[in-house]
């Protein structure tokens, strides 16, 4: 039998925290294309070089594997192929849950790993299960394993006998890499042997080493290659039918809209790729999980559209681009209200109505986004991101005349964002961002830059690692004469430890300044802190006692107001996990305790440090336990409760949640996943909302506190939360698969009493106050998707959508769970039915062959 990997059988104990030497395996160049069906009965691959004596990783890091994995690598002009055989037990020992792409589900897997520049800092993974089901990530420093990346390749799986075997073409279209007449790639195999919970990779890789594409092995015997043409086109068509019961007069319930776009992938050399998407459609995209927004903060949501998320590894660079931004709510979709023309008298003394909205949409239509990213054979990414929206307009109608008009409620908008990423020895980078919003009109325009790096020391044992950035923002607020306030600020932070082994440690230490504001492109809840840290962590990977592995964590932190310097809140952590070797339960616990905090951004009044509400001190824990997902029933557990200390005369503030999630695997094709988490926060203390000049119960209060910026009107309140989620999967191929979700939240507030927050924290009873502010939210979504991959990079997917959302106030409010689930079902819904279709248009097999 061939044998050409190289490197020792074992790795000494005394260098667990070093990687381990790097194997090679050769690779062997073909003429004719091996046929993909799962069988290796070609010539080619009993003659190519073998990979096996794969290492353990998971549970217990080290051991040779005790079935063999033999894996071999084939490549041609066109394509790198890699013929894996999986050699087991029996037929019953190799698991085979069919389930959507990118979803593993309950099955063994096997995968390749290429570092194409062999930077150890980049690659590609491509996983393939037992059943047929593809994965594929990108692996960076920044993301991780960011499995939202998405290509084009091909797969194929069977069972003989006692083994299953895998046969994957992977084409140069996929991948980046350099035209160098004789190249060198990183290379990894990894195994998953779900029956047993083992993980194996060929090239050791060790848990106590900081980072994971460092530890790949090598692939040699590449000469020749040629980057290919990298082109290809992705046109769609899609059809929606909206239905909403509005019954008013002139207005239809039923609407159908078409749409159609593409999106274009065209490689400029053979390191940089240009990704556009022309008139997008993102109608598809999962429901978002509303929730009812108490704090000062805006609820950062997933990213749902494939656009977004799909190598987008530079662009998340410094945690400056938070995608959601684009396409967005438009600036002034809250501000139409305010510039409605107001009733009239006229001279009879009819009083006539003035303006009411008739539509003022949420979300601001993309024009066209596009990416250029790449990485050159030195280890230099580069990354340009561009997206244009198009002006969006409310409408008003007067309610006399019928008269309507557009009120502008974003300007057309360009979004812009360059990075250089720069990998270095030793598991090391520095990096440049920008990003840019450009407004038309006299509205305002943002600017952020960054710089980024980390160094590690040779060993990799210790590193530091650090970001400056600066934003500056110029122009007047929309919608108002007024210039924009926060023009100029600033941000660092810098990170100092050891990395590498069982026991690891850090401190770190960072400010944003007061006017520091990257939110026009990125995300940051909250500026104006000082903060530092110092954390420790000992972890130990190989089975002891009665668990598989142990990870522990312990943390004191501190912060501050940057301006003026104020203390903010501190902070102890302690927590860990662990997985129990027989019945592989995980469990993890995580303690905190606070001293007495102040909350500066809660009163909603600038500038800050004037205000703020007191917060008790208080300790908490929270954890969860995960059952064996290999088992048909399965359950997931989380918990938490926090209790605080008596603040005067306000007792028994403490909060309590818990949530279960049983799933069952019917079988390899059918399975259900349920949630339903329950919180309750007694005797919170928090604002109540702003005071209404107009109102008869607000208006005095409101001139006796000062108005607008005078003192807060703060509220004690209880805060009963229920979140259910129920999700059904049908796979009927690996290709083929319907999955419906439904979610149902329900949150109530109920104020017991309400006080008057002077400066400098002090609170006052306010007894006589009568407004009632309870409220309840509700939020109902289903979401049933039908999905066929019919080819390669190609899909039908048919969609139905049902969304309804209600709010209640004051005596409307209601604690009662099935009175609000009874009002949710009977609020009136938007229903969507679409069809879209995409079909992937490939230049490589599209083009004449030369005879």
């Amino acid at each position: 039998m061939a044998q050409a990997q190289k490197g020792p059988a074992a790795t000494p104990a005394t260098d667990a925290a070093r990687p381990a030497p790097k194997r090679q395996l050769q690779a062997t160049r073909i003429s004719t294309p091996p046929k993909l069906d799962g069988l290796l009965d070609e010539a080619v691959w009993q003659s190519a070089p073998i990979a096996t004596k794969f290492y353990e990783l998971e549970p217990t890091p080290g051991p040779i594997e005790k079935h063999p994995t033999e894996v071999r690598v084939l490549y041609d002009d066109a394509a790198i192929y890699v013929g894996a055989i999986m050699h087991d037990v029996s037929q019953d020992s190799i698991l085979r849950e069919l389930s959507n792409r990118d979803n593993i589900g309950t099955s063994d897997w096997f995968g390749v790993l290429l570092d194409t520049y062999d930077d150890h800092l980049n690659g590609y993974q491509f996983i393939v299960t037992s059943g047929g089901v593809q994965l594929d990530a990108r692996l960076s420093p920044t993301n991780g394993e960011d499995g939202n990346w998405n290509a084009v390749w091909e797969s194929r799986t069977a069972l003989h006998g006692t083994d299953w075997v895998a046969e994957i073409r992977i084409p140069y279209s996929a991948i980046r890499f350099s035209k160098a007449l004789e190249q060198v790639w990183g290379l990894n195999f990894v195994r998953q042997r779900r029956s047993s919970r083992q993980k194996f990779f060929w090239n050791e890789v060790k848990p106590q080493v900081d980072g994971f594409v460092n530890q790949w092995g090598e692939l040699t015997g590449l000469r020749d290659l040629k980057p290919p043409l990298r082109l290809s086109l992705t046109p769609y068509v899609s059809t929606y039918l909206n239905h909403y019961p509005y019954n008013e007069q002139g207005k239809q319930n039923t609407t159908t809209t078409f749409n159609g776009g593409a999106d274009v992938k065209w490689g400029i050399n053979e390191s940089f790729t240009l990704d556009a998407t022309l008139v997008p459609d993102f109608g598809q995209v999962q429901s978002d999980n509303q929730v009812l927004n108490l704090s000062p903060f805006e609820v950062q949501y997933n990213e749902n559209r494939g656009f977004f998320t799909e190598g987008t590894e530079l662009f998340n660079k410094g945690g400056l681009f938070y995608s959601r931004r684009v396409g967005a709510q438009p600036l002034g979709f809250g501000t139409v209200d305010g510039q409605l023309h107001a009733g009239t008298r006229m001279a009879d003394g009819k009083r006539h109505a003035g303006e009411f909205i008739v539509q003022n949409p949420g979300i601001t239509r993309l024009l066209n986004a596009t990416k250029v990213s790449g990485r050159t054979s030195r280890g230099l990414g580069v990354g340009i991101f561009n997206a244009v929206s198009n002006d969006m307009y409310a409408t008003v109608q007067d309610s006399t005349t019928g008269e309507r008009r557009d009120v502008l409620t974003q300007p057309l908008s360009n979004y812009n964002i360059v990075v250089l990423d720069q990998s270095l020895k030793n598991n090391s980078y520095v990096s440049l961002v920008n990003t840019n919003v450009t407004r038309a009109g006299s509205t305002y325009d943002a600017n952020v830059t960054g710089g980024l790096f980390k160094f590690a020391n040779k060993a990799n044992s210790y590193a530091i690692n650090g970001r400056v950035i600066y934003s500056n923002r110029r122009g007047k607020a929309f919608g108002s004469q007024d210039e924009i306030s926060d023009q100029d600020g600033y941000k660092y932070y810098l990170n100092y430890g050891k990395v590498s082994g069982k026991f690891t440690w850090s401190v770190d230490h960072g400010i944003e300044s007061h006017s520091y504001n990257p939110n026009d492109l990125g995300l940051l809840f909250a500026n104006n802190n000082i903060s530092q840290s110092a954390s420790a962590s000992y972890n130990i990977y190989t089975p002891f006692w009665k668990v598989n592995k142990l990870s522990t964590y312990a943390s004191v932190a501190y912060s501050l107001l940057e301006r003026p310097m104020l203390y903010q809140d501190a902070g102890l952590y302690l927590g860990g996990n662990t997985t129990f070797t027989k019945s592989f339960l995980t469990t993890g616990i995580n303690l905190d305790a606070a001293p007495l905090t102040r909350d500066y951004f809660d009163p909603r009044r600038a500038p800050l440090g004037k205000y703020y509400v007191r917060k008790p001190a208080n300790v908490g824990i929270n954890g969860f336990f995960s059952s064996d997902y290999r088992k048909k029933f399965a359950w997931d557990v989380k918990y938490g409760a926090r209790v605080f200390t008596a603040d005067g005369d306000r007792t028994g503030r403490y909060t309590y949640a818990l949530t279960l999630g049983p799933r069952y695997r019917a079988s390899n094709q059918l399975s259900f996943v349920y949630s339903i988490g329950y919180e309750r926060r007694l005797n919170q203390i928090g604002y109540a909302g702003g005071l209404n000049a107009s109102d008869s119960t607000d208006a005095p209060m409101f001139r006796r506190f000062g108005g607008k910026e005078g003192d807060v009107l703060l509220g004690r309140r209880n805060v009963t939360t229920f979140t259910n989620t129920a999700t059904a999967t049908y796979t009927f191929t690996n290709r083929m698969s319907f999955n419906i979700r439904l979610r149902h939240y329900v949150s109530n507030v109920h104020y017991r009493d309400f006080s008057r927050l002077h400066p400098d924290g002090l609170e006052t009873p306010e007894p006589t106050y009568a407004r009632n502010r309870d409220n309840t939210f509700n939020a109902f979504n289903i979401d049933a998707v039908y999905s066929w991959w019919f080819a390669p990079g190609s899909q039908v997917s048919i969609v139905w959508k049902n969304a309804g959302a209600s709010f209640f106030e004051a005596n409307a409010a209601t604690p009662l769970y099935f009175d609000n689930l009874s009002n949710t079902i009977n609020t009136p819904h938007n229903n969507s039915v679409s069809v879209k279709v995409l079909y992937y248009l490939d230049y490589l097999a599209l083009r004449p062959r030369r005879g």
